[in-house]
């Protein structure tokens, strides 16, 4: 899968669309004051904003530059934090820059060997002690299955988007390199047009407990 034309088509989505996703921020990790904290995937800002208002150091990288420009309009001034074009598959950070990384419905969009990299990209630049925090959706999300399949369990939309749907296990063994903390798959409904449809995430959590693991 060629990463560039990835990015195309995210340009178009963001300069087409604007801020995609909006409302209220939910599960934000429990974050301690002081932390320097990585955002993979920061999008329009929905997620980086929140964090902001934290008293932490965020930095936010992507790898649509659309989706940078709205993510800074976002940024308040006064903030401790920083966005930067990048690919979340070849970190431009230091080994062990970081107490924190976020990895919310990113990874999902990679193939599976982008996956791979990502996750040892983020061990890598995670401080031994540094948390990850990871959210995709699930194989039982009403949208799995919707697309042409490029990948097993991987869907390719109209939009020229693909989208990986994990099972517990198979985010598990991504960050194998890391300690598992927790994994859960969050459920709800979403109503549309009256019908009541079913969503579902997995949201994990992993801690670097030593330098050669990551």
């Amino acid at each position: 899968m060629n990463r560039d034309g990835d990015a195309d088509h995210w340009d178009n989505d963001y300069s087409r669309r604007g801020r995609i996703w909006g409302g209220a921020v939910h599960h934000l990790p429990p974050l301690c004051d002081g932390e320097r904290v990585l955002e993979l995937g920061c999008g329009s800002g929905k997620t980086f904003s929140a964090l902001t208002e934290k008293k932490c150091e965020v930095v936010g990288i992507d790898f649509s530059s659309s989706a940078v420009i709205l993510c800074r309009s976002l940024s308040p001034k006064n903030a401790c934090a920083e966005i930067a074009l990048a690919d979340v598959g070849s970190l431009p950070f230091r080994e062990a820059s970081f107490d924190s990384v976020i990895a919310f419905h990113v990874i999902g969009h990679l193939p599976a060997a982008g996956r791979i990299r990502c996750a040892l990209e983020s061990a890598r630049v995670l401080k031994v002690g540094g948390t990850l925090y990871f959210s995709g959706f699930s194989i039982g999300d009403l949208r799995a299955g919707t697309g042409s399949e490029t990948e097993p369990g991987t869907f390719l939309r109209k939009n020229g988007i693909a989208t990986h749907y994990f099972t517990e296990h198979e985010v598990c063994e991504l960050f194998c390199t890391l300690q598992l903390c927790g994994c859960n798959t969050r459920r709800w409904t979403m109503t549309v047009r009256g019908q009541p449809l079913p969503r579902a995430e997995i949201a994990a959590t992993f801690k670097k407990i030593s330098q050669k693991k990551g």
